[in-house]
């Protein structure tokens, strides 16, 4: 199945429209929950594409969009860093990272190497030397925190993003 990757910094109407249709097909078995509701969600997107270096790559096949991945540059001073569960080593906030914030795949795409794909063609534009993310541990029964392992992801922290959002391991990588 091939994809055509395509680079957003801003979201038109239409490219919004994409990206919550992907995301709602994703995320179908958790829209009930609150911190997966299109709302929550939406709200969360405003608060992304408004932070520094924000940058979302979505996936088609043909006209469908079938995945994406976003993210933006965190530094010393975002929150991002505050709400770890473990102190931070001195100096560990100097550099800018890449915050990837989400990723997600329809069902058919997934185990394709399409989701691999899409969150490459992120990091390929970057100019941090680092990338970190957040999985839930328990997603798919750990399989997602594996995957994130074999693309060279490590586990070095924690955090729980909103009072309805359960603990998430933070993981890290260099971006190259």
């Amino acid at each position: 199945m091939s994809v055509d990757l395509r680079h957003h910094t801003t979201l038109t109407p239409a490219v919004r429209r994409d990206l919550l249709d992907v995301y709602t097909d994703v995320r179908a078995p958790l829209l009930h929950l609150p911190n997966y509701g299109v709302a929550a969600f939406t709200e969360r997107l405003e608060r992304h594409t408004a932070d520094p270096g924000f940058e979302l790559v979505l996936g088609y096949h043909g006209d469908l969009p079938v995945g994406y991945a976003y993210g933006n540059s965190v530094d010393a001073d975002d929150p991002y860093w505050k709400r770890m569960a473990e102190p931070l080593p001195d100096g560990f906030t100097d550099d800018p990272a890449l915050a990837v914030k989400e990723i997600g795949v329809r069902a058919p795409w997934r185990g394709t190497g399409t989701a691999r794909r899409i969150h490459d063609a992120l990091l390929a534009r970057r100019t941090e030397e680092r990338v970190v993310l957040m999985v839930n541990p328990l997603a798919g029964d750990g399989k997602v925190q594996r995957l994130y392992e074999a693309w060279g992801y490590r586990e070095f922290n924690a955090q729980a993003p909103t009072a309805q959002s359960p603990r998430l391991a933070v993981m890290i990588r260099p971006a190259r």
